[in-house]
């Protein structure tokens, strides 16, 4: 099989969560033109998701919209219930919930602690086994994306929850790949670094993020669309031997502090 029909995934049907906007929209609209049909799920009176349907329907695909909290269990197994019941079978699932707070750890609300505990992992856990009985049921393999973050492996300040949050994220995904080998579900996460989305344009003006996008060694922020394009990878056939793997998507925002000529004059001088 040729590489443009490995990529390829007519025929399959994606659930998106948090596909509304920013990340969670990147991956659908890359899934869409892949050719993947799309029920993209976002929280109750969300504004983004009509809009997101309509941009995948334009591309020819068919996208059915749901709205549900995923936050809490009972919302996260009842829009699998409903996709499921709505397309007939999932064959792969961009997991996308999180919440998060900047606060700093000694006055860190214990509720909000939870909170974001609840929206970034636990909702993980009960979105994933939900569409994974479905896969196991049904049989024939899946394809799971958890969508984690650098906050992973990078210690932020002010960010304890969702670091914390992100971190057991992608343990619980290898823990979940390790389980689901047997029933060939391929189970990967992708780490965003920083991403130009509509979260982020509320807290940063326009310029100040073209100026820490510069600082970056790939010179810019993220796009949605970036990480959209990985999830498209991992999930399709080409990616049918990865599986708990995590994929750091960043520009290279990891390596940022070692990427400047200041510093390699330093060593050099040494």
């Amino acid at each position: 099989m040729s590489w443009p029909d490995l990529i390829r995934l007519d025929g399959k049907r994606a659930l998106v969560t948090g596909g509304g906007r920013g990340i969670g929209r990147g991956c659908a609209l890359e899934l869409a033109r892949a050719g993947a049909d799309l029920v993209i799920n976002d929280r109750p009176g969300s504004e983004d998701l009509a809009a997101a349907v309509d941009e995948i329907r334009n591309l020819g695909r068919d996208c059915i919209a749901l709205e549900g909290d995923i936050f809490s269990p009972e919302g996260a197994v009842g829009v699998v219930a409903e996709a499921v019941d709505r397309v007939g079978r999932l064959d792969i699932l961009v997991s996308n919930p999180a919440h998060s707070r900047r606060e700093s750890f000694l006055n860190y609300p214990r509720e909000e602690f939870d909170r974001v505990i609840d929206a970034t992992l636990k909702s993980g856990f009960h979105v994933s086994q939900a569409v994974s009985r479905h896969f196991v049921e049904r049989g024939g393999g899946g394809k799971i994306v958890f969508i984690s973050s650098v906050h992973a492996e990078m210690p932020f300040a002010r960010s304890a929850p969702y670091n914390a949050a992100k971190a057991g994220l992608n343990h619980l995904m290898r823990t979940i790949a390790a389980e689901l080998s047997p029933y060939r579900v391929n189970v990967n996460a992708i780490e965003p670094g920083w991403i130009d989305t509509p979260n982020e344009r509320a807290v940063f003006s326009a310029e100040a993020l073209e100026r820490e996008g510069r600082k970056l060694p790939w010179g810019r922020l993220g796009s949605p669309e970036d990480i959209g394009r990985a999830a498209v990878f991992l999930v399709s056939d080409a990616a049918d031997y990865i599986t708990g793997t995590v994929l750091p998507v960043d520009g290279g925002f990891r390596l940022k502090n070692f990427a400047s000529d200041d510093l390699g004059a330093e060593q050099e001088g040494t």
